[in-house]
């Protein structure tokens, strides 16, 4: 299949419904945006005070390598700096995996669901796409070993995966590293890694010198609130960090991200208070779902995957009616279901009275 076939095939991204639509649509004063697994906390108030003393020269192209921010991500990881890459976002991280390393007559290994730009670029660049399906939300490893073959060039797993939430276990990715094949790419993406409980945080830093097939993703855009600068990096040895660099765009970072992102890094404080907050807001928001009977995955992330009574779409368009965006999980492969961002603790309390009188109204229908 040529190109412009796949290209005909496929559909750009669709970006969920924007508050100034849903307050026109619906004729509402007040929209909660609970979508896009944004941090309701918002980032650092230490970039606000930078950004009202000092600008970055909007005239003047960014650096390109990143050397500011790449230093000190290096010191707060203990890797080298040349063992790192930036890009817009983590998205722009996985295009580059595709660019580098998929085209046709290779295959690439995922998890379903999980994020979908995984899929989506691998299909611009050609290749076969394998997708192992999860199991209650976890990656099932071994069917996705099994599905490795001699021309499977990427496997991607998703720790915490995107949409379900739930980690891979430290043991079962050890295990997975070692059966892997050497000639394979392991892209470990780790956007929410900041959410996750201490006790249950991976060592993948720590494996990179035992894993020269190991690349490990991160992001400001989810803990550190940074989401509408687009800035996130990757983690590996020199060598295939080296050969990601051939296809990155020369500037493809602006001033201002990595002047946010280098101060961001430094607030350990906002990122401690943020993530405590969200897990204190998550555990209410699950013994609710609870007393009502919702069942929901394992998270360790800011967002939850919540199984509903009818279908994703339904209970997405009548949260939209009530003020509140979520995600239905009808279109990211996952029916009957909506991904709940969790909010900040009024809006996530009046969300609860919202379902729980929907749960009543769909209790009287039965």
């Amino acid at each position: 299949m040529n190109g412009k076939q796949i290209l005909k095939e496929m559909t750009p991204y669709k970006q969920g419904k924007q508050l100034h639509e849903v307050k026109k649509e619906f004729g509402l004063e007040r929209i909660v945006k609970l979508a896009s697994n944004e941090n309701p906390f918002g980032y650092s108030n230490q970039i606000d005070k930078y950004l009202s003393a000092q600008l970055p020269s909007f005239d003047i192209y960014p650096d390109g390598y990143t050397a500011e921010l790449r230093t000190a991500v290096a010191n707060k990881l203990s890797v080298n700096e040349k063992q790192l890459i930036f890009g817009s976002g983590t998205d722009e991280i996985v295009q580059m995996v595709g660019r580098a390393f998929l085209y046709p007559g290779v295959n690439t290994v995922m998890p379903a669901p999980t994020f979908p730009q995984y899929k989506h670029n691998a299909r611009i660049e050609g290749a076969e796409v394998k997708e192992v399906p999860t199991l209650n939300g976890y990656h099932n490893l071994d069917g996705m070993l099994n599905a490795v073959d001699e021309n499977t060039n990427v496997v991607w797993l998703c720790s915490p995966n995107n949409p379900t939430g739930s980690l891979i276990p430290k043991d079962d990715f050890e295990y997975f590293m070692e059966k892997c094949p050497k000639h394979v790419l392991v892209v470990l993406d780790e956007a929410y890694y900041e959410y996750v409980e201490e006790s249950l945080k991976s060592n993948s830093l720590d494996r990179l010198s035992s894993y020269n097939n190991l690349l490990v993703l991160r992001t400001f855009s989810k803990a550190y609130g940074l989401a509408g600068l687009r800035i996130g990096y990757g983690i590996a040895n020199k060598a295939l960090i080296a050969n990601l660099d051939v296809v990155r765009g020369p500037f493809n970072t602006s001033s201002i991200a990595q002047k946010a992102a280098l101060i961001a890094l430094d607030d350990d404080e906002f990122i401690l208070e943020s993530t405590s907050r969200n897990r204190s807001v998550k555990d209410n928001f699950q013994q609710f779902l609870d007393s009502i009977g919702w069942h929901y995955y394992d998270s360790q992330t800011n967002f939850l995957l919540v199984s509903t009574p009818k279908s994703g779409d339904e209970i997405f368009q009548h949260l939209l009616e009530n003020g509140y965006i979520v995600r239905s999980g009808d279109g990211l492969g996952c029916l009957n279901t909506v991904r709940i961002t969790i909010g900040n603790e009024d809006d996530m309390e009046q969300l609860q009275d919202i379902i729980y009188q929907l749960h009543l109204d769909i209790s009287k229908e039965r």
